[in-house]
């Protein structure tokens, strides 16, 4: 839990966030996250942050911003202050933390993968080390019968015996289900919700599960927000975003969230392999879906075959001569850089290994400068931003090759990446470069001390003794 919210958070709460205390009613002037998220953008390219709307010199800053966001609507949101300090008060009281992207704390999977488009601020309660954990995404519709009920209980058990988190909306119907048979079997929970987050959070048979950590509930929206169906869409790429792999066990043709959130993950986020039910009664949009590149389910009965799942490879694309250059680029990729290849299913996967970072180039977005955020965001290729970390103020410009200053920077954007394990292949497809220059970078690291390859999980990752420096 995050019981002092940073001033960055705390200014990003007041440009975006509707502030609702009780019954309260949201300002109709908040920044949308397009406009946020040109805010933020602008504030980088002027080396400033969030937290310096709030300081003594403020006002020569919101004269900056004009071109983007007009001055007097920033003061007024920026005025909030006292409106922020009650709700604050409400959400400690319930034991709701907060995060924004320039916090240390915010979810790596999904600034690495969405970039500018992760929420700005992130809700939540329960324990926030479980949203690192990767897992099996778990979504379908709300209205199914009770056999569908039961299989994806089934499912969430069994993630449970495997020690794999279960990730999913929290809706009633298939999310519910899955996020039930995971939490009766002992297993770990993270909840990605739509809307009610206060109101699910107290209830009462939440509360030990969440207190325990073994259930963690988030939402981009204000914990008193009620529902509303374009949030509901918009949450679902924060499931395959916080996930390693996914199951749809239904969804209908066209239409509805179930579907659009697959078929953005087959066509165009590419976060996860795309599976779908293939036991029991088909339909039309299981079918849909499988047009479409999604994997038949391959119905893993114990926990060998459930993590043979978990082995199926994301294609890494052939990467770009431009890929040196790409890492420190705050550029969108192109339409060739973001389309890689459809899932491989095991039995025609040269590697099983399964890739879960996006095949763009990486741009780990934090609206922190890197003083106020260290290793939260890529730093511009200077002679102190390409030495390694604890030797970047030693390392003069003249006394560096090309070769030495490109890989310098490719070993802090690793080590960004790895904090938390992650397979060749994962990195590979986060750089955007093939699985065998990943492996030479990633080999290269282990042998100079910055990284170490682990058994469980496994991967690779910063070692424990840099993780403190």
């Amino acid at each position: 839990m995050t019981p002092v919210l940073s001033p960055n958070t705390q200014a990003i709460l007041l440009l975006t966030a509707p502030l609702i205390a009780g019954r309260g009613t949201a300002s109709s002037d908040l920044l949308s996250p397009g406009e946020y998220k040109r805010l933020a953008r602008h504030l980088r390219e002027i080396q400033r942050q969030p937290a310096d709307l709030l300081s003594p010199d403020a006002a020569e800053i919101l004269r900056a911003c004009q071109p983007v966001i007009d001055e007097s609507r920033l003061q007024k949101l920026l005025g909030r202050g006292f409106l922020l300090s009650q709700v604050i008060e409400r959400w400690q009281a319930r034991a709701i933390w907060v995060v924004s992207r320039a916090d240390a704390e915010y979810p790596r999977r999904l600034k690495a993968r969405l970039r500018e488009d992760a929420p700005a601020v992130l809700y939540g309660c329960g324990d926030m080390a479980l949203l690192e954990t990767g897992g099996l995404a778990v979504v379908g519709s709300r209205h199914v019968d009770d056999a569908l009920i039961d299989y994806t209980m089934v499912v969430g058990r069994l993630a449970a015996r495997a020690g794999r988190t279960l990730v999913s909306g929290g809706a009633k119907g298939i999310d519910q289900a899955a996020m039930r048979g995971a939490l009766e079997g002992g297993g770990k929970v993270c909840g990605v919700l739509a809307d009610s987050l206060e109101k699910t959070a107290m209830n009462r048979e939440h509360r030990n599960l969440l207190l325990d950590g073994q259930l963690v509930l988030i939402s981009p929206y204000d914990p008193s927000a009620g529902f509303n169906v374009g949030n509901a869409m918009q949450r679902n790429k924060l499931i395959y975003a916080l996930a390693d792999t996914s199951l749809v066990v239904s969804s209908d043709l066209n239409k509805g969230g179930t579907w659009a959130g697959a078929v953005e993950q087959l066509d165009k986020l590419k976060f996860v392999p795309v599976f779908i039910r293939s036991t029991g009664e088909s339909s039309a949009g299981l079918d849909g879906l499988r047009k479409k590149g999604a994997l038949p389910w391959p119905n893993p009965q114990d926990v060998d075959s459930f993590e043979d799942v978990f082995n199926v490879a994301m294609p890494t694309p052939t990467a770009s001569p431009q890929v040196g250059f790409a890492l420190f680029s705050n550029e969108e990729p192109t339409s060739a850089d973001a389309k890689p290849t459809a899932p491989v299913p095991p039995d025609a996967a040269p590697l099983p290994q399964a890739a879960s970072e996006p095949s763009a180039p990486v741009d780990i977005v934090s609206d922190a400068q890197p003083p106020a955020a260290v290793l939260e965001e890529l730093p511009p290729v200077t002679p102190e931003a390409v030495a390694p970390i604890d030797e970047a103020k030693e390392s003069p410009q003249l006394e560096s090759t090309p070769a030495e200053v490109l890989f310098a920077a490719v070993r802090a954007a690793i080590q960004q990446l790895l904090s938390v394990p992650m397979k060749d292949a994962e990195v590979a497809a986060a750089l955007d470069v093939s699985n065998a220059q990943a492996k030479a970078w990633l080999q290269r690291l282990v042998d100079e001390g910055v990284l170490e390859k682990q058994k469980k999980p496994a991967g690779y990752v910063v070692k424990q003794k840099r993780l403190f420096e």
